[in-house]
């Protein structure tokens, strides 16, 4: 079997005779109808076909909204809230998902872990909890929230208090360099600068643990003080920064002195780490939490070293098809933990492919296992159709990016690779659960929910149900001007392994 960038322009060449097969069946000519049309017709018609394979699983769940999707469910919970992981799913929602699912579970993975709320909410129910993340802040969150699982002594409640009242960095005259990237240059007010390099300074001269925490009470805080606002695809930046504006310049509002956001986010700190006045019971049967472990990289990489029939539940939520570049987004983290630009574009290229900047990897290199997965992608009609329609639509100059086509191939095809990884790691019985939205590229919906579940049944896994959240994602406004508003699915998948 061939790499993947081989393999794929393979299945690619065959994609024009699948477009010719639908068309005889549609007995319409390449001349009356034009080859965009007939492509977005192809599409329609193989997703009708998956749709009505999988309608009787389908349905939707009205004790989900978004809010258990997305962070927005623990921005009142209990260290949670500390840092705003805008890509992470809710605690709520993994007790939902195991309470009904998995409820005799003694161990699950997180292939996409984040910032660990699959990890700590099962250990919070008693059980064993395992997962792999691959961008440092993330790592850098668990491992805070492990340290305070453990809890907090005393001399570390100290120390907290005595710098949010006494701002010790403001008595130093030593100064840390900002750690910057380009993207990152110019991030803040000159003399919120001048105070993070003296905060990193002053910090270092504390116990290794009370410093750590005060690096991550830092990291939490960035966003705030800066004149950036984190927006999916990259760092949106206010006007009052030195950064080239266009016709619509943006007002992220309130920009926070440094000394009042640091004191505002240790003493939210200090009030969760007190046993009965946090806004969620964090302290409750102690003795109950099941023993947590991160794997530093890629799941790509380490999910194949992982022992088969391992796990008997497996929760996650791998990056979207949206384009979204986390390594911009938490750009300014990445810097304060010491990501130079070289360390910045491999994460970038070493990640779930999900934005146009990605290069499609060898993926047989990584594991020749891995031909069953690929195989099945080359076979899955609606994403050839899905594929051939992007590469028509990239020849015509039809796209507002030519990467597009190379993302959602690399999307597919490492997803499935993943999917395939997790099916021989569960047992037999074992629950694999799915957060994931549906995306639209020039016109074409892309129907991620029902691809992923065929794939899956390809791979020992029985659709149990697609759990459909009542309100759904609308498109961005330029697809909305040319294409409608077409409300896109946002679903969660839940998998059995046979």
């Amino acid at each position: 079997m061939k790499p993947i960038e081989s393999h794929t322009a393979e299945a690619a060449q065959s994609q024009a005779a699948l477009y010719g097969h639908a068309q005889e069946d549609a007995a319409v000519s390449a001349a009356a109808i034009p080859a965009e049309a007939a492509g977005l017709q192809e599409i329609d018609r193989l997703d009708a076909i998956l749709t009505a394979r999988f309608a009787k699983r389908m349905h939707t769940d009205t004790s989900l909204d978004r809010r258990d999707v997305s962070f927005q469910a623990n921005k009142s919970k209990a260290v949670y809230r500390w840092y705003k992981y805008k890509e992470g799913f809710s605690a709520s929602l993994v007790e939902y998902l195991l309470n009904r699912f998995a409820a005799k579970a003694a161990n699950v993975l997180d292939p996409f872990a984040g910032s660990g709320t699959t990890l700590f909410a099962a250990s919070r129910l008693g059980i064993a909890s395992e997962g792999i993340e691959l961008l440092p802040i993330g790592q850098e969150i668990i491992a805070i929230r492990k340290l305070v699982e453990k809890g907090i002594s005393g001399d570390i409640s100290a120390a907290l208090t005595r710098w949010s009242e006494h701002q010790p960095w403001r008595e130093t005259r030593q100064r840390v360099a900002l750690p910057e990237l380009p993207i990152t240059r110019g991030a803040y007010p000159d003399d919120t600068k001048l105070q993070i390099e003296s905060f990193l300074a002053a910090s270092k001269m504390e116990p290794p643990e009370v410093s750590a925490v005060l690096r991550f009470a830092l990291l939490c805080i960035l966003e705030s003080v800066s004149f950036t606002r984190k927006d999916g695809q990259y760092l949106r930046w206010d006007y009052r920064s030195n950064r080239r504006q266009g016709q619509n310049p943006f007002n992220k509002g309130e920009i926070l002195p440094f000394h009042i956001a640091f004191r505002s986010k240790i003493h939210e700190m200090l009030a969760d780490l007190s046993p009965g006045s946090a806004p969620c019971d964090l302290f409750q049967q102690p003795n109950s939490h099941g023993n947590i472990t991160l794997h530093h990289g890629s799941c790509l990489g380490i999910l194949p070293q992982l022992p088969a029939a391992s796990y008997d539940s497996i929760i996650t939520s791998p990056p979207y098809c949206n384009r979204y570049d986390y390594t911009r987004t938490y750009a300014l983290e990445l810097a304060i933990l010491g990501i130079d630009e070289a360390g910045l574009s491999s994460l970038r290229q070493t990640m779930l492919t999900c934005t146009v900047e990605n290069k499609l990897k060898s993926l047989l290199t990584i594991n020749p296992d891995w031909k069953a997965a690929i195989r099945a992608a080359d076979d899955q009609e609606l994403l050839q159709a899905i594929l051939a329609y992007l590469d028509l639509m990239k020849a015509q100059g039809s796209l507002n990016n030519n990467g597009i086509p190379r993302m959602v191939r690399g999307y597919f095809y490492e997803t499935a690779c993943v999917v395939f990884e997790c099916a021989r790691l569960l047992k037999s019985g074992g629950r694999f659960m799915m957060v994931n939205d549906n995306v639209r590229y020039a016109g074409a919906s892309i129907s991620v929910d029902l691809i992923l579940s065929a794939l899956a049944e390809g791979m020992g896994l029985r659709v149990l149900q697609i759990m459909v959240l009542p309100t759904g994602k609308g498109n961005s406004s330029q697809q909305m001007g040319e294409h409608g508003r077409d409300e896109l699915r946002k679903c969660i998948y839940v998998w059995q392994k046979e």
